[in-house]
């Protein structure tokens, strides 16, 4: 009787401990840029934010920035593209052949308008896409990026994303990934050094 109590608190400790180590798997999952290294092979189709149909000749145009994330998150979206102009605006003329997308993962919310809204508020450099959502999980399961409901409402709710930048390059092969909250002198050093290195 008496290790009966010290027993629960024992079951106890390690049902809190599991919960806690699935719940950091989880966080790290949707933290982690899981994209593909090899070249991008599915096709869709896709609008930006001035309506232009986008198809997956986009990650042949030239060197990119390509961010997966959505206009109603809270912090790391916003935070990240306003750093995505502010690398394009110190590199100046060096960076003229970077493009810059922002493909959301939450299209049902983010019509073309409210795209374009958005990112022009931010800058001139990025462009928006946007679409169907099925044609969008082929873009998402093409470099393999997380993306999923977590909680609220229809009207109001969030998102779990890979919070990294990807670098692509001109040849539509995934050149690196640039972390959340990385230094600015490090993410310049590697844009250039996996982007621009060729001119």
């Amino acid at each position: 009787m008496s290790h009966a109590p010290l027993r629960i608190a024992a079951l106890t400790a390690a049902g809190l401990f599991v919960t806690l180590l699935v719940a950091i798997m989880i966080w790290v999952s949707a933290d982690s840029a899981r994209a593909r290294p090899g070249p991008f092979e599915a096709k869709f189709s896709l609008i930006d934010d001035r309506g232009n149909t986008v198809d997956q000749t986009l990650f042949h145009k030239g060197p990119s920035l390509v961010y997966f994330g959505y206009t109603h998150c809270p912090e790391i979206c916003p935070t990240t593209l306003f750093e995505v102009a502010g690398w394009l605006n110190q590199l100046g003329p060096e960076g003229k052949a970077l493009n810059a997308y922002f493909f959301t993962v939450d299209p049902e919310r983010d019509t073309k308008e409210v795209m374009h809204s958005y990112v022009t508020s931010i800058t001139d450099r990025i462009t928006g896409v946007t679409g169907d959502r099925k044609e969008l999980q082929k873009v998402l399961d093409g470099w393999m990026i997380y993306a999923s409901r977590s909680y609220g409402d229809d009207s109001d709710y969030h998102m779990n994303h890979t919070t990294s930048l990807l670098l692509i390059g001109a040849d539509g092969r995934l050149k690196g990934m640039i972390p959340y909250g990385a230094d600015n002198e490090e993410a310049l050093a590697k844009i250039r050094s996996t982007l621009l290195k060729h001119g």
